[in-house]
């Protein structure tokens, strides 16, 4: 426990800014919708542009986001048939999106840096665009209950802008080219700017949930699915890899795991709320998981990594 506890305090900064974006909504009016667009379009996309530019790569490691993404849509597909057999008012079509995919941006590159460094920042990048995949292709279909085809989910993935972003890094980083010297500062300053903004729109989001608002099983399995079954899926594919396929080192073991312990992404509540199925379950459910991951994450990573 003294190592959670040591790494708790490194994380403090992190949760200070949770609740300056508290402080920021609560009574400044302020709304995370307001820089929800920057973001998604301009922030985020940098980022991964970065991080991916900064990362080792080979073909191992390209193929890193479409394991993660299988590896979401498997528990997503899992723990959706196990969802309806225990949740019977219409919300069960949001489970694969609580467990599936995670707040892995706005929670996990801040904790990534400091944990893994610049290098290693750059291989959860890679592993992170997995589960952005899923959110926005599998886990919407699996959500849209039937209201919305295939090809429209689709159409979702082909308008992330991170998708370019990942592709053009990975394109010019097997290419043997470098940022600029001079565009360094400015794309350290933009992964500053995406975690303070990114933890204060957790802050900012808090102030408009009001409790789980209903379904307890709901609840329960969504805190199953994020951190039980995912972070086992993940150490036993650690295991696995490293005793008998050898085929990652363990840098990529540790952001696959990193991954697994993030709480339910944010986005989960955008998607409930655009297809009309239990919105506020879904906002109270990613409350409850990113106050517990603030305790969670410290005591995980002490003892496994």
């Amino acid at each position: 426990m003294a190592a959670a506890l040591v790494l708790f305090i490194k994380l403090l900064p992190l949760y200070v800014t949770v609740a300056l974006g508290w402080v920021a909504g609560r009574y400044l009016n302020a709304s995370g919708q307001h820089i929800a667009g920057i973001m998604l379009y301009i922030v985020t996309p940098s980022v991964v542009f970065s991080g991916v530019m900064a990362a080792p790569l080979s073909a191992e490691v390209v193929m890193l986001p479409f394991l993660v993404f299988g590896l979401s849509s498997l528990l997503g597909i899992l723990q959706l048939k196990l969802a309806r057999r225990v949740i019977t008012d219409g919300s069960a079509s949001i489970i694969p999106l609580c467990v599936g995919s995670g707040n892995t941006g706005y929670f996990g590159v801040p904790v990534a840096l400091l944990l893994f460094g610049e290098e290693g920042l750059g291989l959860y990048i890679v592993c992170m665009l997995g589960t952005t995949l899923f959110e926005n292709s599998v886990g919407f279909y699996l959500a849209a209950r039937g209201r919305h085809d295939l090809k429209e989910s689709l159409l979702r993935v082909v308008k992330l802008p991170s998708v370019y972003a990942f592709l053009a890094a990975v394109a010019l980083n097997l290419s043997g080219f470098r940022i600029p010297d001079v565009f360094v500062p400015l794309f350290d300053n933009l992964r500053g700017a995406y975690s303070i903004l990114g933890m204060m729109i957790i802050g900012m989001s808090i102030t408009s949930f009001r409790g789980l608002a209903g379904n307890m099983r709901f609840t329960a399995l969504a805190f199953f699915g994020k951190f039980v079954v995912w972070p086992l899926v993940a150490m036993a594919f650690w295991w696995l890899d490293s005793q008998v396929l050898g085929i990652y080192e363990p840098a990529v073991h540790q952001a696959i795991f990193l991954i697994s312990i993030t709480p339910i992404a944010a986005n989960t509540v955008v998607i409930a709320t655009l297809l009309d199925t239990s919105p506020r379950q879904a906002a109270g459910t990613v409350l409850l998981t990113t106050l517990f991951a603030l305790a969670f994450i410290p005591v995980m990573i002490s003892l496994v990594l």
